[in-house]
């Protein structure tokens, strides 16, 4: 999993609230089980709009996404951060996340800043305006800067630690190998019955 630490890049403002991973990725590209070409999947049909912001410049290349409350809810699928990462989305911004989308963002190195609504609807007007549509996101410092605007977010401690160090949660599983390792030697020795039982 790629880390996040600092990014700075184009944001695209998406005013809508209760965006479910159906409008994210629609069902029809969810036989793959691959990650290739899932950018072209990445809010298929809203995209067939010509004006949707996705097809505009300078959000053509959005690394940013800002949008209202409840971002990622509907069915669990992991289809939906993976095409979000094929576009080039690493951070999504808004008032609240589904939880099980956010989980998978993270999973997958997206990272999902929750801010009160008043400052996503402010970061929402000012990156409508293509000569101010960057956006600073400093992961170690928990800010996202919009010119002179500096916003803080919370996360919490173990979540901002796998991000950084690009830790998805096998990956953090197996940093507990060698404790998994003692423990198992140790459950054999003290019910060797088990073990025979099973015969493993």
């Amino acid at each position: 999993m790629q880390a996040f630490d600092r990014l700075e890049g184009v944001a695209a403002p998406l005013p809508l609230a209760n965006i479910d991973t159906d409008k994210i990725v629609p069902s029809r590209f969810l036989k793959t089980v691959s990650k290739s070409g899932l950018s072209e999947a990445l809010f298929a049909d809203l995209r067939k709009a010509p004006d949707f912001v996705l097809n505009r410049c300078p959000w053509t290349s959005a690394r940013i996404l800002v949008a209202l409350d409840n971002f990622g809810c509907g069915s669990s699928r992991e289809h939906a951060p993976w095409a979000l990462a094929a576009f080039g989305v690493r951070c999504v911004i808004a008032p609240s996340f589904a939880e099980i989308f956010e989980a998978n963002c993270r999973n997958n190195g997206i990272l999902t800043v929750t801010l009160p609504r008043e400052q996503v609807e402010g970061l929402m007007a000012l990156v409508g305006d293509p000569d101010q549509a960057v956006l600073a996101v400093d992961l170690p410092d928990q800010t996202v800067t919009a010119t002179d605007t500096v916003h803080r977010f919370e996360i919490e401690p173990a979540h901002k630690n796998a991000l950084l160090q690009g830790l998805n949660e096998i990956d953090r599983t197996l940093e507990m190998a060698d404790a998994i390792d003692a423990y198992e030697t140790s459950r054999r020795a003290s019910t060797p019955w088990m073990w025979e039982a099973i015969n493993i």
